[in-house]
């Protein structure tokens, strides 16, 4: 249902965005975000905006990453600028029929299959 697409290989202090198309199922009245885990490390937290465009970042994210959507085309973008070897990992897209931001991973209902950043130094 979700597909997630915009990884690759990036130079420290260089930019990707991600992004993940719906299908089959409509969450523009919903949540929509990203997860990402490292090698060895929990699944995190990373952005996620509601369907009238309320926003939440994780710390390391904020003044770096943008969330924004299309609830048109059930579409969700993650703009990542400055980035840092940190950041390397798999990324997830996840969405929800909730018009909140859910504390934990558990209140989306639907996730992607993850794509790779890898980010050298």
């Amino acid at each position: 249902q979700l597909q997630a697409s915009g990884g690759g290989l990036v130079q420290a202090g260089g930019s990707l965005t991600l992004s993940c198309a719906a299908s089959g199922r409509t969450f523009s009245r919903g949540v929509m975000g990203w997860f990402r885990q490292a090698p060895g490390k929990e699944r995190e937290f990373v952005a996620a905006i509601t369907w009238d465009g309320r926003t939440s970042y994780v710390d390391s994210a904020k003044g770096r990453f943008t969330i924004s959507r299309d609830n048109a085309k059930n579409t969700v973008h993650l703009q990542m600028n400055s980035l840092r070897p940190e950041d390397t990992a798999v990324y997830y897209c996840a969405a929800g029929v909730v018009s909140w931001v859910p504390s934990n991973p558990a209140g989306f209902s639907s996730w992607g299959q993850g794509t790779q950043v890898t980010v050298s130094s």
